[in-house]
């Protein structure tokens, strides 16, 4: 296990909640962290773990502006490396890797494999290149005349091929679905992805794997999603770290097709009319479920520090299974809108084996912080996934 004890790590986007468990795990590694906020709400800045707190510009709808905010901080103070939270940053990072590396190292891939993977359409399409189990997708779907000529069987789905957790997913039951819902999409999303829809009636599960330089494999976590909002398909809200070796290998065989390397997290659904593990995604960037990953016993923190400055990278053969990870934010929504309350499994009032994505007794200030931004925006957020 190499040392990394006073290595400067940037952590963008003090927002997301991936960074409680990636703040924690590196100062347990005894890294010198550097939070860059853009609201003194925001978890990074209330957290006790940041060595060093930024406030400085960061909106998504502005990526010229937030690219150079970024730059001025990197030029005014030396960073080892700077990890990326979310998709936006990841893709500001990967996009213009050559300058932001003349500055520090940038835990992304080169933009021609990031967009690989990046791209929902990319990914379904190598799945069925290399034989990995992946719903029925259409390769091209650029008009609701080629969508209803390309004879795919209702229901199906449409999403955006690039985007994040349940933003812009409609379930098409039928043409008059289609039309309503498909112009409008493209119009506010891009180009949408077409395909068969399986049944939410079984297990989502997430494999998060990491990748060396050589090629080799040196840590790989699944977990299912137990729970999730909205409850017709969304985010996980629930989760729990399982053995699963066949979602390992196929999650692997995904991503070295794609050359992917460093951190890498694949979405996958269980079929229930076959019961094989599908893939559904790529997500090119620290998943908000990590957490359940480093108290499994798999410090992808840490990893990303020693690949990114040159170091060997620990190895990790195995995890925990049976730890639970809640985010009880929107846990508690599952509980109200779901039929299934009383009925699940793992139990809503069980608390064994389990920690939240936001609140640490060790560190309880952010949640509090988090609490409120999250009150302020909900009606927001709820606008954006409505169906």
């Amino acid at each position: 296990m190499s040392n990394i004890e006073g290595t400067k790590v940037l952590l963008l986007e003090g927002f997301a909640r991936q960074s409680m468990a990636i703040m924690e795990a590196l100062h347990k590694d005894g890294c010198h962290i550097t939070t860059y906020n853009n609201s003194k709400l925001d978890l990074g800045y209330l957290s006790k773990y940041p060595d060093q707190k930024i406030l400085a510009f960061w909106d998504r709808s502005n990526e010229k502006k937030s690219a150079n905010a970024l730059l001025k901080v990197l030029k005014a103070e030396h960073y080892d490396v700077t990890i990326p939270m979310t998709d936006f940053s990841a893709t500001l990072l990967s996009k213009y890797k050559d300058k932001f590396e003349k500055y520090t190292h940038v835990a992304v891939n080169d933009w021609d494999v990031f967009m690989q993977a990046g791209d929902k359409l990319n990914t379904m399409i190598a799945c069925m290149e290399y034989n990995i189990p992946c719903p029925y997708t259409l390769k091209s779907a650029e008009s609701i005349d080629e969508v209803l000529a390309s004879g795919i069987q209702y229901p199906f789905i449409i999403k955006p091929r690039v985007g994040y957790g349940s933003i812009g997913f409609h379930c098409i039951n039928n043409e008059e679905d289609l039309r309503k819902n498909f112009d409008t999409c493209v119009e506010q999303f891009g180009d949408m992805l077409v395909q068969e829809y399986i049944p939410q009636t079984d297990i989502q599960y997430k494999c998060e794997v990491f990748i060396d330089g050589d090629g080799e494999v040196k840590s790989a976590v699944v977990f299912d999603k137990t729970r999730w909002y909205p409850i017709d398909g969304g985010s996980t809200c629930c989760s729990t770290s399982v053995d699963r070796p066949d979602i390992v290998e196929n999650s692997v065989k995904l991503l070295k097709a794609l050359n992917w390397r460093g951190y890498g997290d694949v979405d996958l659904i269980q079929d229930p009319r076959d019961h094989v593990a599908k893939v559904m995604e790529i997500n090119p960037r620290i998943t908000a479920s990590v957490k359940v990953c480093i108290y499994s016993g798999v410090d992808f923190a840490r990893q990303i520090v020693e690949y990114e400055t040159g170091r060997r990278v620990t190895d990790y053969k195995d995890y925990k299974s049976g730890v639970c990870l809640r985010y009880m934010h929107t846990d508690l929504l599952w509980f109200i809108e779901s039929s299934n309350r009383l009925h699940a499994n793992p139990s809503w009032f069980s608390w064994k084996n389990t920690t939240d994505q936001i609140w640490n007794p060790r560190d309880p200030k952010p949640w509090f912080g988090y609490t409120l931004q999250a009150l302020a925006k909900i009606r927001k957020e709820k606008q954006k996934r409505a169906r």
